[in-house]
């Protein structure tokens, strides 16, 4: 088994993960119409580690080729946007 994909850039700053990078333990990938951070969340804390050292627990999104048994097999992702996209997803 390879190490998790680390979340490499997090460029949004709505989240209350978002502390200069991805703060959450881990991601995950979801959404039904695109590939979307499912660990978003818009609070008025401020949570996660103390350092940005994030990464992908689980991607459910079988059709991207860096999906292998619902891991991210990618060296890293980015997420950007409004509604916290994966900008790594591409679909096989």
């Amino acid at each position: 088994m390879t190490a998790p994909a680390t979340v490499a850039t997090c460029s949004v700053t709505s989240c209350s993960y978002n502390h200069d990078g991805c703060t959450a333990y881990a991601v995950t990938i979801g959404g039904t119409d695109s590939a979307t951070c499912g660990t978003f969340v818009s609070l008025d804390a401020r949570g996660g580690l103390p350092v940005a050292s994030s990464h992908v627990g689980a991607c459910k999104h079988l059709e991207c080729v860096h999906n292998e048994d619902l891991m991210c097999t990618a060296d890293a992702i980015d997420v950007a946007g409004d509604s916290a996209s994966c900008l790594t997803y591409a679909v096989r």
